[in-house]
């Protein structure tokens, strides 16, 4: 058989670093004669002037359809406000930049004032897509994580993926309180030291992908209810507040083009869309990406860009119209359930004949494609997804929701603790299929730290209200020591201080963890990315209460197969052909030969196409 290398990430010479200027609807503008052009959306006023700080108050004039706007002698660094006819001075709801938090002055940016070193970067295929999810704060900002940059692409990692960015109040947050959505978090670093970040990995052959939230808005800092009600609906809540109105001609602008500020400005290579199923308006969806797509091939043809939505509706039709990929919940719950026992909450509709439902993932994305959801009281959920290629899918066994929104944080790791061969099993399962794998912090290293909630929220009432929320939320949860303790307060600081601790390479358990990590990819890069484009299931089949194997053709008329076994028994599975060749075996060492499918480990087996 022959190998070849995951393709080299395409640079094309002779492209310019500064591309020329975007005229956004909404925000700050530098235009071609250096002036800045300001615009607030604001239908509820009946006027609006530009505070500039240090400088005049200068009235804005009305263009239409509840516009202001106003062209300005000012430098890159200007701290402004807008001033309504009420007296309130409010930020932009554009800001590409806070001087503080949200409520504060927004910043005059001059989006362009960055010398790419690595300008021709033109990305890299999907397929060949490693993810690794990062908390930018937890890791030490932006410098911070640049510097575990060269460490994660040594590692096999191929995608780095920042939790949300935008700015949000306080220090602390997971992002998804994000009320400034153009302008980056302040305390994680300056716009430069973001585009440092992306220009170090592109230069790595590494890919960064952003998660951004187009469904809410924080509960904190958020003025935009007191000017243009109009950008929110009266009569669709989600489970954050009123939905955005995406009926809105200057909504659907102002998201559209947020997503195209930072593929273009910040150069990232994808974004992955935060809970679509609370966006009421799919039509929004469809034209978003069309238009994004659109805009990043003018000026960069062949430049790959890629959409990942999460989306518990399991709409398979999204992922033909546009989008590359889904979070595939379905296959984190039913391992989930399968390593740990869990049973509870949504994890009961994985609960019944769970390999079934493995290998129901394993050979179409989603478990559930249309049958009823007995957590979600009979309701049926899903598309069919059996026709969509493997690659549709983000293949995780933890993330940031899922071990966050834990009572205690607990990662896998400490949930395994007496079953550490099956946990390495399931993620021997997950890096060795065509699936697009996900990686959450520190799970390369066997991180023990927990991942909490956490929140800098100045308004006691808000801080209040989270407290009790999530003291309902999780009344009947048992700490798994058994102890009798509260749950963790989630705007406390010391509840961020728990999340620091990751690990490095201090111990020989940690050695062992990225050991395991670094061979499964590069197994993974060896046999199976190169070949993925066109890639497509052939089976999968239960082999036992705990057992499941599944096949797939790939592009060069390989079959692809995985046993995983996460029972505490062995297990017999059929004679192996004389030109199969094992690529992976582990953590116990299988009897390949004899067909023995050790207790609580995997196999992987490639037959090369016949001549």
């Amino acid at each position: 058989m022959s190998l070849r290398a995951v393709s080299k990430p395409l640079h094309v010479s002779g492209v310019v670093s500064r591309l020329p200027c975007y005229e956004y609807t909404h925000g700050p503008v530098i235009q071609a004669d250096g002036r800045v052009r300001f615009r607030l959306w604001a239908p509820d006023a009946s006027g609006v002037a530009l505070e500039v700080a240090g400088g005049e108050t200068i009235p804005m004039c009305g263009v239409g359809a509840g516009m202001y706007e106003v062209h300005v002698d000012c430098a890159p660094g200007t701290k402004y406000s807008f001033r309504l006819d009420s007296g309130l001075a409010v930020p932009d709801p554009a800001s590409r930049l806070q001087d503080g938090d949200p409520q504060d002055a927004s910043v005059v940016v001059d989006v362009a004032d960055y010398a790419w070193r690595n300008a021709g970067w033109m990305g890299r295929p999907w397929s060949e897509t490693v993810l690794y999810e990062v908390h930018v704060g937890l890791l030490g900002g932006f410098r911070g994580l640049q510097e575990r940059l060269p460490d994660l692409a040594d590692l096999g990692v191929t995608a780095i993926e920042l939790m949300p960015i935008a700015d949000f109040p306080g220090a602390r947050n997971w992002g998804y309180d994000g009320v400034l959505p153009f302008a980056p978090e302040n305390s994680y670093g300056s716009p430069g030291e973001l585009k440092e970040l992306i220009d170090t990995a592109h230069g790595l052959g590494m890919q960064v992908f952003l998660d951004v939230v187009y469904n809410h808005f924080g509960p904190e800092g958020n003025f935009l209810h007191t000017y243009a009600a109009a950008f929110f609906r009266d009569d669709i809540q989600t489970p954050w507040g009123p939905a955005i109105d995406f009926r809105q001609p200057q909504v659907r602008a102002f998201f559209a083009e947020n997503a195209l500020y930072w593929l273009r400005e910040y150069r990232f290579d994808g974004l992955r869309l935060d809970a679509v199923h609370a966006i009421e308006s799919r039509d929004w969806l469809i034209e978003m990406a069309a238009f994004v797509r659109r805009e990043i091939a003018a000026i960069m043809p062949g430049r790959h860009v890629h959409l990942v939505v999460e989306n518990d509706d399991n709409c398979a039709s999204l992922l033909q119209a546009g989008f590359d990929a889904q979070w595939n919940d379905d296959e984190h719950h039913v391992l989930h359930h399968m390593l740990t026992g869990e049973a509870q909450s949504y994890y009961a509709d994985y609960a019944d004949e769970p390999a079934s439902r493995l290998a129901r993932c394993l050979a179409q994305g989603f478990d559930y494609q249309g049958q009823p959801s007995p957590f979600r009281a009979g309701r049926r959920r899903g598309e069919p997804s059996a026709g969509l290629p493997p690659t549709s899918f983000v293949f995780f066994l933890q993330n940031h929701d899922q071990t966050g929104n834990r009572p205690w944080g607990e990662r896998l790791r400490t949930l395994c603790v007496h079953n550490e061969d099956a946990l390495r099993a399931a993620i021997a399962l997950q890096l060795l299929t065509p699936q697009i794998p996900l990686l959450f912090m520190g799970e390369e290293y066997g991180a023990l730290a927990p991942f909490l909630y956490f929140t800098s929220f100045k308004n006691e009432g808000l801080v209040q209200a989270i407290r009790e929320g999530r003291q309902r939320e999780h009344a009947d949860a048992t700490h798994p020591d058994g102890a009798p303790l509260g749950l963790p307060d989630p705007n406390d600081k010391k509840t961020w201080d728990a999340c620091m601790a990751l690990p490095g390479l201090s111990v020989e358990r940690d050695r062992a963890w990225r050991t395991l990590y670094g061979q499964l990819l590069r197994v993974r890069h060896a046999f199976i990315t190169p070949y993925l484009n066109g890639a497509c299931s052939l089976s999968a089949r239960v082999l036992g209460p705990m057992a499941v194997q599944a096949s797939w053709k790939l592009n060069n008329g390989a079959v692809l197969s995985v046993y995983c076994n996460l029972s505490n028994a062995d297990i017999a599975i059929e004679a192996a052909r004389l030109d199969e060749i094992v690529v992976f075996e582990g953590p116990r060492q299988c009897d390949a030969r004899n067909r023995t499918l050790r207790a609580c480990s995997t196999l992987a087996t490639i037959v090369p196409e016949q001549p």
